[in-house]
């Protein structure tokens, strides 16, 4: 919950963002000193806010519960706080048939287009693969400013392969997963991307950044990673999937493997097990 919470009769209150509801959290627990507070931990806040934001580190200590959106959030925080955090990935519900052109490859990138997604890499990427690979990347996803449209559009004129669609309803956005081979994910900072959870529960596999809000995503293990901002790695990830059969298979096998962590009755059991601890 961001902005202002209006003091109204509260059972629980969850605040999404710890520095962004800090005012919230502070109301909540004027207005009830032993009310149940539950802070949902972003990954701006986990890789960024609560290393310098008192107004974040506040509202963590002021939380009976914490959760964190990937197992890999907890070894952010302070030890003091691990005990009374939670993991709870967030669920995706995609029934739209997935349903992929066979005569070209075609990897979809869905996300705004702002500095921490590093939009780009994708399109980067393609530029080193050669123009005769039947390679299609979408991109899907708002300007965050006109600098960034700008560059979208530019790399559209001087690479064909690349089509920039712009802000789409979500279940158009939805789609165009389905309709794609791969998914790229390249952010620097991730708290938990659901974006990859919709992916996985698509059966579409992903190609990620080594960032630790994916690898907590995907798991440690995953073969689909390559190092932030190289956007030479991710197109040998990108040749070796359209190539090689093998390797494609494994991805998919990896992604099944963890769809039931996204499931929208896992969260809600998740949730049911963390408002029950607060009232017992």
């Amino acid at each position: 919950m961001a902005g202002e919470w209006d003091a109204a009769p509260t059972d629980v209150l969850f605040a999404l963002h710890a520095r962004r509801s800090h005012a919230s959290v502070l109301r909540f627990r004027e207005a009830h000193p032993d009310g149940n507070l539950i802070v949902v931990l972003t990954g701006t806040d986990l890789y960024r806010d609560i290393r310098y934001d008192s107004g974040a580190q506040l509202s963590m200590q002021l939380a009976q519960r914490l959760v964190v959106l990937q197992d890999e959030g907890l070894k952010e925080l302070p030890r003091r706080f691990r005990a009374k955090t939670r993991v709870i990935y967030q669920s995706a519900q995609v029934k739209t048939q997935a349903l992929p052109p066979k005569k070209k490859f075609r990897v979809c990138v869905l996300g705004h287009l702002r500095e921490e997604k590093d939009p780009f890499r994708a399109a980067l990427a393609l530029q080193l693969i050669p123009p005769e690979e039947k390679l299609e990347l979408l991109h899907l996803g708002k300007a965050m400013s006109p600098a960034f449209a700008a560059r979208a559009n530019d790399l559209m004129v001087h690479e064909p392969r690349y089509r920039w669609l712009d802000s789409l309803p979500h279940w158009r956005a939805l789609r165009w997963l389905c309709r794609s081979q791969l998914m790229v994910i390249s952010s620097l900072m991730e708290g938990g991307a659901n974006a990859i959870a919709e992916a996985v529960c698509a059966g579409v596999p992903v190609l990620a950044s080594a960032v630790a809000g994916n690898i907590g995503m995907l798991g440690s293990n995953y073969p689909g990673y390559f190092p932030p901002g190289d956007e030479t790695a991710l197109a040998k990830l990108l040749t070796k999937a359209m190539r090689h059969q093998a390797y494609y298979q494994s991805l998919k096998r990896e992604i099944a493997s963890r769809r039931h962590l996204f499931l929208p009755q896992s969260e809600k059991n998740s949730l049911t097990r963390l408002v029950r601890e607060l009232r017992t």
